[in-house]
């Protein structure tokens, strides 16, 4: 008897886990999630686009690259404009526009054929695509309370690469038959994931009158108005943006560099699709696990750890000669960036002040759309000009060059105590302001950058949350009960 009890117990830990990361979230968050699981599953195009090019339009790897380079820009040029409209117009709003739009852009894309056509037209895409991440990012940051966030996050990071995991295998299949149904597919599900906004999730934005940010406890007056030069001059934040480049930098291989590298090598598109689902499969199972092990962990090894794990990941590429190595260096990569997502996103939140925080996730969505543009463009060259190896070892030095950034950023921040989480139990708040400190500036950064949650003392005091509490009053999601 005493030799079977482990399995129960075991099973029901893994339960009593479960349930724990996923209740006591808003229904409307619940709604998000179900938005961005069906954006994801639907996520073809880019993808496969380097594939797309180079094996069904014949186009060099450098062609590609430019190619997907346009589809960065597109994102760099939305992502500060879309910060700003999120704020100003709203984050449902700035969804509807982006999802429309991108549903739109996608099918235009799969009819085009003239190659300055193609390059125009996928900038449209990158343009309206990446314009939906600040206002996801900043919902997300008005309905879910300051201790709940990183769960959040890695359950919305969880939702994409559930989809992703289905999608990437399903699509390599899909292009083998022909590639023209990834676009229609692509643009049906955007459309569907429009629809679920319109219908269930309602403007979230705060009242403008209200006062709070990540620096006060919203009892003072009304902070100054936060534009986009207040956020440049965030230093220590704008630190994290250019850290976070050097790590996109390197998950944007992945899409371009990886399937052009494999192509070469003589593998076929349902290969790496087989390849790179291992990715959003990893995700899928570790994602809430891993979450759970590192809520209340110190954030600084966290990221230089999530670093070394993406720069080495890739690194391990250039000895791929098979498909099992491939999935051995995704397998890898996978870590740091299950790592890295909420830590980092956690991070980015508490720096951003209550009515910036569309302006602020636009800045730091901005670090990833420019990495859109310049990892196709420096891989694709690379491949071309001296081999992938080269390319491959270069991104195990760029994650070396980040995890030392990370650790000379942390290294004069007082030391942590709550780690990514709650402010331990019993502990006063910490990253409390000085007098005089503005909204944006130098305390949140200062203080609460890493690890603190002084904006947790804060935003339950929000003005804005009584009145998402009070809509959502009774419609949080349970143990047992289905998501939206």
């Amino acid at each position: 008897m005493s030799a079977s009890a482990p399995g129960p117990t075991r099973r029901s830990g893994f339960r009593r886990a479960a349930v724990e990361s996923v209740s006591g979230l808003p229904r409307q968050f619940w709604w998000l999630w179900t938005s961005t699981l069906v954006n994801r599953l639907g996520a073809f195009v880019a993808t496969f686009l380097a594939l797309y090019l180079t094996v069904e339009r014949g186009y060099s790897a450098s062609y590609a690259g430019l190619v997907a380079a346009l589809h960065g820009l597109g994102g760099v040029i939305s992502s500060v404009g879309a910060g700003v409209m999120t704020d100003r117009l709203g984050r449902r709003p700035t969804m509807l526009i982006a999802q429309l739009s991108t549903a739109a852009s996608v099918l235009l894309l799969g009819f085009m054929t003239d190659p300055v056509a193609i390059a125009v037209v996928a900038g449209l895409v990158g343009m309206a695509s990446n314009a939906s991440r600040p206002a996801v990012q900043a919902m997300m940051a008005d309905i879910v309370a300051p201790e709940d966030r990183v769960r959040a996050f890695s359950l919305n990071y969880w939702a994409i690469n559930l989809g992703f995991a289905i999608s990437s295998t399903a699509a390599g299949l899909i292009a083998e038959h022909g590639y023209l149904a990834l676009f229609v597919g692509e643009a049906t599900l955007v459309l569907a994931c429009a629809l679920v906004v319109f219908w269930k999730l309602p403007e979230s934005r705060p009242d403008q009158s209200a006062s709070g940010g990540p620096d006060d406890e919203g009892t003072g007056p009304a902070p100054a108005p936060v534009s986009l030069r207040t956020v440049v001059r965030d230093g220590r934040f704008m630190i994290v943006v250019g850290l976070n480049l050097l790590l996109a930098l390197l998950f944007q291989q992945a899409y371009v560099s990886m399937p052009v590298s494999m192509g070469q090598d003589g593998f076929s598109s349902a290969e790496f699709g087989m390849v790179i689902a291992v990715n959003g499969v990893l995700v899928v199972l570790l994602q809430i696990p891993v979450t759970r092990f590192i809520e209340h962990r110190s954030p600084a090894l966290l990221l230089i750890g999530s670093a070394l794990l993406a720069g080495y990941g890739f690194g391990l590429t250039a000895l791929a000669g098979s498909v099992a190595m491939y999935a051995v260096a995704v397998t890898v990569w996978t870590l740091g960036e299950i790592i890295n997502s909420p830590t980092q996103m956690g991070l980015v939140v508490r720096l951003s002040p209550l009515h910036g925080r569309g302006r602020y996730q636009g800045m730091y969505s901005l670090s990833w759309s420019v990495a859109s543009l310049a990892a196709p463009l420096v891989g694709g060259v690379v491949i071309d000009q001296y081999g992938a190896d080269v390319l491959w070892a270069g991104c195990a030095a760029v994650g070396t060059v980040a995890a030392v950034g990370y650790g000379l950023l942390l290294r004069g921040l007082p030391e942590q105590e709550g780690g990514t989480g709650k402010v331990a139990a019993g502990q006063p708040a910490v990253g409390q302001p000085a007098a005089g400190q503005s909204a944006a500036g130098q305390s949140a950064v200062g203080q609460s950058a890493v690890g603190q949650s002084a904006v947790g003392t804060q935003e339950s005091s929000e003005p804005v949350r009584p009145s998402v509490r009070e809509r959502e009053a009774g419609a949080t999601v349970g143990a047992g009960e289905p998501v939206g």
